[in-house]
């Protein structure tokens, strides 16, 4: 992990700064817009674009990349970010917001996937595993520390969108300062839905489900919390809670989805997510209840979008991994779209619980349906496991199918080593009298 923070510092440098700028800008449009009298419906529309605009992304970027370039694409890209985030408190208006967040989320997939590309040309077979993970790391932490940033100054104000316009403009510098050309992007083959949801039907059905529930993370929980009657010193740690248990739950879901049926870690995190969204619901009056839920909730659900793309490939060749990684981003994506609609729905019948109520419906369709797939086939062994490899639902697919990559180059030195093992005990290895 050192060597690979000491010879990609710089990228993970301006990848802290742009989650700074990013982190913000979502809890600050959820307090702005609730202080200006936006509704909750009015606010779901406005957190939903900017994941429609990152599904959108993240299929386009690759192409502008091989047309232009990586550094032109990401400046110009960067350029947009920093100028849509002082027209929000400029033009307030929900039609605005919507364009803006779909501007948003598109530049920031498009600099997600540049510098993530980057990233890995910098990694070799050997350390691309410790990338992934500091990147992650890098990625909660610029999110929960930009949670403290919004009790700096007046969120009613203007200072508060200069701060992310800022940020994002200051972490391009030691990006660009420090990388060098990559190689050009390689074409992926594509797996129709169909075919996926024929390989893991609980991969598919899971990671939509999911898409919504990390869309209310990190587009609804500020609007929630500023309906609820939060104070502006709760909001930021209410926020947070969910990013905190996101990084400290990865490394033992992992660490238990390589010895355990992980269809049973699955509805079994699941379960108790929904559980705590039921007491954020029921309890939702004090404030330490809703900070342990939060917690709970992104702790235990956050790992699941990993957990659901290792189980998939459990099911998948080596050369399919990547392709069906792509489609499990898509149907993601779908699901964050969906997610803040139908939260804001249910925010503007039921009231602030409405949040929790959907949350907890979420969770526990997913639950079921996990015990149900178990009914279905048995586990797969744990020689065919693939390896678990932690990952951020904020991830670009570059991301994803890097992580693919590591878990084939992972599992093919995994049968090397139980071949050559198998030889020396046989007396038939290369070395063999």
């Amino acid at each position: 992990m050192l060597t690979v923070i000491r010879t990609s510092w710089p990228l993970l440098l301006g990848m802290l700064l742009l989650m700074l700028g990013n982190g913000l800008q979502g809890s600050l449009l959820g307090v702005r817009g609730s202080m200006i009298g936006f509704s909750s419906v009015e606010m779901s529309l406005v957190m939903s674009a900017y994941f429609a605009g990152f599904l959108f992304a993240s299929r386009v970027t690759p192409n502008m990349i091989r047309r232009v370039g990586h550094v032109r694409v990401f400046a110009a890209l960067g350029s947009f970010v920093s100028a849509a985030l002082l027209l929000f408190p400029t033009i307030q208006d929900p039609i605005a917001w919507i364009i803006g967040r779909v501007v948003i989320g598109f530049c920031f997939c498009g600099v997600y996937v540049t510098a993530e590309s980057w990233l890995n040309n910098s990694a070799t077979n050997e350390t691309r595993g410790q990338a992934l993970s500091a990147y992650m790391i890098v990625q909660m932490l610029g999110i929960i520390i930009a949670q403290g940033l919004l009790v700096v100054p007046d969120p009613s104000g203007y200072l508060l969108f200069v701060i992310p316009s800022v940020l994002v403009s200051i972490a391009f510098a030691p990006i660009l300062l420090s990388i060098s050309p990559t190689p050009a992007f390689e074409s992926t083959k594509r797996m129709t839905l169909v075919e996926l949801f024929n390989v893991s039907p609980l991969g598919c059905v899971g990671m939509f489900l999911m898409g919504s529930v990390f869309a209310a993370q990190f587009g609804m929980a500020a609007v929630y919390a500023t309906e609820a009657g939060l104070s502006i010193g709760q909001i930021p740690i209410f926020t947070a809670a969910f990013y905190v248990g996101a990084l400290l739950f990865q490394y033992p879901v992992g660490w238990l989805s390589d010895r355990f049926d992980r269809r049973v870690l699955i509805a079994l995190s699941a379960l108790i997510a929904g559980l705590a969204s039921l007491m954020g619901m029921i309890l939702g009056s004090y404030f330490s209840v809703l900070v342990a839920a939060a917690f709970l909730i992104g702790g235990l659900s956050n790992p699941l979008y990993s957990l659901l793309i290792a189980y998939t490939n459990d099911f998948l060749e080596h050369e399919d991994m990547a392709a069906a990684s792509a489609g499990l981003l898509f149907v993601n994506g779908v699901g964050a779209i969906t997610g803040p609609l139908i939260i804001g729905y249910a925010m503007q019948v039921m009231g602030p619980p409405g949040y929790f109520v959907l949350l907890a419906v979420v969770l526990l369709a997913l639950t079921g349906y996990a015990v149900y797939r178990m009914t279905q086939r048995p586990a797969p062994s744990s020689e065919d496991t693939s390896a678990y490899q932690g990952m951020m639902p904020t991830a670009s697919p570059v991301t994803v199918e890097y992580a693919s990559e590591w878990a084939v180059e992972t599992a093919e030195a995994a049968e090397a080593e139980a071949e050559a093992q198998a030889d020396e005990r046989t007396g038939s290895g290369p070395n063999a009298a």
